[in-house]
């Protein structure tokens, strides 16, 4: 059985999704802990109602990012994890950290990466007048909100879209997409060549 370990930051949406779907579909996996940077993240709620071991790492009371990632990565080790899965992670995390778990971790953006990383990604590609967006689930490297594309969703922009509006119709096929391509992890059906990840079963890897 795969051992994965969900940061958060807040209510953890997409963290409950993977949950769920990991118990709902009985991946070969468990989710053996939830951390948080927050210890008043609504996330953690969640996951102790299901029996699951939560820890805080909290970042107030770290003195630098340095300092953050080594007890972050302390905390993480403690589960030995397969898969390290950002779920609304709040932090930038850094290339130390990142290299540590090089293969094993994973993150979701809400937008078409390479376009609009970092953050206010609905406000910036409304004001870009993108006909279409989406989220993104890649395997992170050092450089933020970049790294070899898992699986993207593409969402149609409405007449009369905010960036509200965008962003929970972006939301709800995050749901989707995460959990499959955390499935898809634990069960072996991915592959990275050269920075391209392909899913071994040749299902598709866009979800229109």
């Amino acid at each position: 059985m795969k051992r994965i370990v969900i940061l958060i930051s807040g209510r953890g949406s997409n963290m409950e999704a993977i949950v769920q779907r990991c118990t709902e579909q009985q991946w070969p996996a468990d989710v053996v802990a939830v951390i948080a940077n927050r210890p008043d993240a609504q996330g953690l709620a969640f996951a102790r109602a299901r029996g699951i071991a939560t820890a805080v790492v909290d970042h107030m009371a770290q003195p630098a990012r340095e300092a953050l990632d080594a007890a972050l990565a302390t905390t993480i080790d403690r589960f030995a994890p397969d898969l390290v899965v950002l779920a609304g992670f709040m932090r930038i995390l850094g290339a130390a950290f990142v290299r540590r778990y090089d293969g094993r971790l994973l993150n979701i953006h809400p937008s078409l990466l390479p376009a609009f990383p970092g953050l206010h990604t609905h406000r910036r590609a409304l004001e870009a007048g993108c006909k279409l967006v989406g989220a993104t689930v890649h395997f992170v490297t050092p450089a933020l909100d970049h790294g070899p594309i898992v699986m993207q969703s593409a969402v149609p922009v409405l007449a009369g879209d905010d960036e509200h509006t965008l962003a929970a119709r972006v939301l709800a096929t995050e749901h989707v997409i995460y959990p499959l391509a955390v499935r898809w992890f634990v069960e072996g059906r991915l592959a990275v060549d050269h920075g391209i990840v392909r899913q071994l079963d040749g299902a598709s890897q866009v979800l229109m």
